[in-house]
């Protein structure tokens, strides 16, 4: 009599481990991870796209902040994650700077994630002191050849993406300019403003109010074309440096080997979600603008950041803390 319940059993089985196999993707909550505190630039971006996510999705798309090490945290804890599409990675683009500056890192960004979607992209913005007697970047150039060794910037820390904005500058304008990092974004922002530090780079959306308020004076922006947050500065390739062009961006990754199909869906899903009216009003609050594409549009992203950053570490002469 066991056998044909032992039967019975392993049938019931077998047509949940099927039922489970045949559902289609998601038939359960999602997890965009976060290597970034709660109320940052990355977690509110990640946000942002996970309610949207959810609402195209029909499933819970919930963020996890998995905070320290600079993202590199939760950049393992994705890569170690099941190949099934229920763990995400919001990276940003400090992301490819750490893989080009750190050595042993747990993880390959190439090798052992699925590229799924660039999302946004914003820009950084050279900013100086109203003490630094320069009114565009020619004058700070010609200032900062006067005076080799004598101006300071400030950044978010060495290897952020604010540092390197300073050093493709240093290199471009062949200046001299004496780097000062701090904790995070915000405090460099701050030492800034209350002139502690001559100039910096921080992102467009952090310093408007400030250049609104007088407390410090935009010169130019870092991408190749300039920001809709803030048309009339005019980017430092229009300003004399030719060929200047960094951006902050966030994409989202899966771990490697995610199915292509579930890639697929989700490259489609962020897409349009990204890209309507209401999503691209409140991202040009945050100083973004979508930047969607095919993942292997952003898989050679990250390859040709990566090889950036390097060639960049090495002239500039940067080493990890």
């Amino acid at each position: 009599m066991w056998k044909p319940l032992f039967a019975l059993c392993l049938a019931c089985l077998n047509c949940t481990i099927l039922d489970s196999l045949a559902q289609p993707y998601p038939a359960k909550p999602i997890r965009m991870v976060v290597g970034f505190a709660a109320g940052g630039a990355t977690d509110a971006t990640a946000r942002m796209v996970s309610q949207k996510l959810s609402e195209q999705l029909g499933q819970p798309v919930v963020v996890e902040n998995r905070t320290g090490a600079g993202g590199s945290i939760a950049t393992e804890r994705v890569a170690t994650s099941p190949a099934d599409g229920y763990t995400l990675l919001l990276m940003p683009a400090s992301g490819a700077i750490d893989s080009a500056l750190r050595a042993k890192l747990p993880y390959d960004l190439e090798r052992d994630f699925a590229a799924v979607s660039l999302v946004v992209i914003g820009a950084y913005v050279l900013v100086v002191h109203p003490s630094v007697p320069a009114r565009n970047v020619s004058e700070l150039t010609a200032l900062a050849r006067t005076r080799p060794g004598k101006l300071n910037y400030g950044s978010a820390g060495i290897g952020s993406t604010m540092h390197l904005a300073a050093e493709l500058y240093k290199l471009m304008a062949k200046v001299e300019v004496v780097h000062v990092p701090y904790k995070g974004g915000a405090d460099s922002v701050v030492a800034n403003a209350a002139g502690q530090v001559d100039m910096s780079f921080p992102t467009l959306t952090t310093a408007v109010p400030l250049i609104n308020a007088g407390k410090l004076r935009a010169l130019a922006v870092t991408t190749a074309k300039r920001a809709s947050l803030a048309p009339e500065i005019p980017t430092l390739d229009e300003s004399g440096l030719k060929g200047y062009d960094r951006n902050g961006w966030f994409g989202v990754l899966a771990p490697g080997g995610v199915p292509k199909d579930i890639v697929g869906r989700l490259n489609a899903v962020i897409a349009k979600a990204v890209n309507t009216p209401e999503m691209k009003e409140s991202l040009a609050r945050q100083g973004f603008e979508p930047q969607t594409g095919t993942p292997e549009e952003f898989a050679a992203l990250i390859r040709g950041e990566i090889a950036t950053n390097k060639k960049l570490i090495r002239l500039a002469g940067i080493k990890a803390e």
